[in-house]
Order: C-alpha cells, then structure tokens, then sequence
C-alpha cells in the first residue's frame, strides 16, 4: 500500500475584486497546516478582507526562493501536512510560482487538488470578442527587443487565439512587434485592470492599438490576438508570400527551406514562391527606398 501523506492544495485568489473569491478560498486559509504565499503582504491583506485568520504556519514563496524552499514543503507534505499554495493574483503555476512544488509533490506520490478560482487568462479570452474555441497561452514574452521578435516569429503562423502577459511600461513595444510580426491587421484586444474598478478592454487591428498604447497605459495587462487566419491559395498575394519567408529567414532558416515551407503551407508549387521572392528582390533594387520595406514596418524584405 502507498504511505498516506498531506495533501497539496492550489488555491485561486481574486485577480481584482475581492467579492471574486472562491468561497472554499476562506476555509482551506483557516485550516491549513502551512500555507505558501507568493507575497506574505499580500496574504494578509486579503485575510483581512475576508475576516479570518490563519491558524497554520505562514512562509514565502515566490520566484527567488521557489527552489530552496520546495524541499522543506515537499517534507511537510511527505510527513502528512495539508499544504496551501496561492499567489497575489489567479491560480498558481499560470506564470507565477507553483510548477516545481506540483512536480516534485507528484514525484512523491503526494496528492494534489485544488480551488478553482479567478483567471486572467479565461476572463481575458471571454471578453476579447474574438474565437475561444482553440488558444493558447504564452505568458510573457522577453523584454530585449530581439529575443521578443524570436519568440513572436516562433507563433507567426499559429491559427490559435494568442494570449500574453505584459507589463504596461512595455505594452507600447510588444504591440508594435506584433504589428509587425503578425501583420498590422491582426485584431486583437488588450485587456487592462480586469475586474477592478477601471477595467478597460481596448479592441482593434494591432498598428491601431500600438499607436494607442503609445501614449501610456496603466495597470496588469493582458493581450489577446487572433490566431493567423485559415487561408487559401488564392488569398495569398505575393506581398504575404514574400514576408512570410521573410519571418521565416529571420527565424533562423536558410531562404531554399523558408520558400519550400511557405510554399507547403500556402498549397502552391515551390517556384511560384521563388518567383515572388525574386520579384521582390528585383523591385528593392530598383527602389531600395520603398520597395524593400514591408507594409508599415520599416523591415527589408528580401
């Protein structure tokens, strides 16, 4: 028989309004023998809101200390205590403290539940006004500027709604990445202070919102953009083909591969790819002022 141990317990907290809050939230606070907090400020502050008291013992756990402090949990658990992991907003593990102690409770044989509760990602996605049914979520995306171009190129042709994390003194750069990666046409929304009192969800092609974000945007932030859209042959013109192998050139690949998989995806012959590039080669040699660039983003094509 497996020995009997604690139990892990990963509980959702409010993402903005406290009346949000799981109503098991308040009993699994009082009864926990240790409770995990990814800020301690935090957590007495939303005990407070609630009017109860922790009766177990309270420790930090955020990012710094995540891996020396998951063997001592991981121990509590082993020896039989009941274990609760929250963070300062939305359930954890989502882009905020939580993967490894889940992991090693698991290698343990530990048994691991949880308190559903609020999501910025789920809100997010309900409100953005655009398709639900597939998506993916890709956190946050790197602050230098290349490595953040890498990432985006990495997702350029997924058909999936895209959901981000972004923090708002960025928000402007990220959007004009975008814009440029995905194309200035790709609708989006950007979805600010969700569920608190100034919520705003900004909706619109990603050029139009990156104009708007330059001005300055406050509060957390969460970005939705529409997955790249089902096309067929005929609904790629030269101009997509071309800056498709551009991104894909960009990525890292040689331009023979990058034309063999633009022309895969687009359902047409290789030479038919080849003929664009050479097309627009031609034309920045002519032009290299103009014809080079790609729509509105300053980027040689070719």
């Amino acid at each position: 028989m497996a020995p009997v141990t604690g139990t892990l317990v990963l509980a959702g907290t409010p993402i903005g309004d406290i009346a949000d809050a799981p109503p098991r939230l308040a009993a699994e606070l009082q009864s926990a023998d240790v409770v995990a907090a990814e800020d301690t400020r935090r957590l007495r502050g939303l005990t407070r809101a609630l009017g109860i008291h922790t009766s177990g013992r309270v420790v930090s756990y955020f990012e710094g200390n995540e891996s020396a402090r998951t063997p001592e949990l991981v121990e509590a658990l082993v020896g039989g205590a009941r274990v609760l992991l929250v963070t300062d907003a939305g359930m954890p593990s989502v882009s905020d403290p939580g993967y490894r102690l889940v992991a090693a409770a698991v290698e343990e044989g530990v048994r691991v539940t949880a308190v559903p509760g609020p999501s910025a990602v789920l809100t997010a996605l309900a409100l953005s006004g655009l398709p639900v049914d597939r998506f993916c979520f890709e956190g946050f995306l790197p602050r230098k500027a290349g490595e953040r171009l890498g990432r985006l190129r990495e997702v350029a042709d997924e058909r999936r709604t895209l959901v981000y994390f972004e923090a708002p003194h960025r928000l402007d750069d990220t959007l004009a990445a975008m814009a440029e990666v995905f194309g200035a046409d790709r609708r989006a929304a950007v979805c600010r202070e969700l569920t608190k009192t100034y919520e705003e969800v900004k909706r619109g092609p990603l050029a139009d919102l990156a104009a708007w974000a330059a001005e300055g945007v406050r509060g957390e932030i969460t970005v939705v953009v529409e997955g790249a859209p089902e096309t067929g042959p005929a609904a790629l013109d030269a101009e997509e083909l071309v800056r498709r192998v551009r991104v894909r050139e960009e990525a890292g690949e040689r331009r023979k591969e990058a034309i063999a998989a633009v022309a895969a995806e687009a359902g047409l012959p290789k030479r038919e790819v080849f003929d664009a590039v050479v097309a627009a080669k031609n034309a920045a040699a002519q032009d290299p002022g103009k014809a080079a660039r790609g729509p509105g983003n300053g980027k040689e094509l070719i």
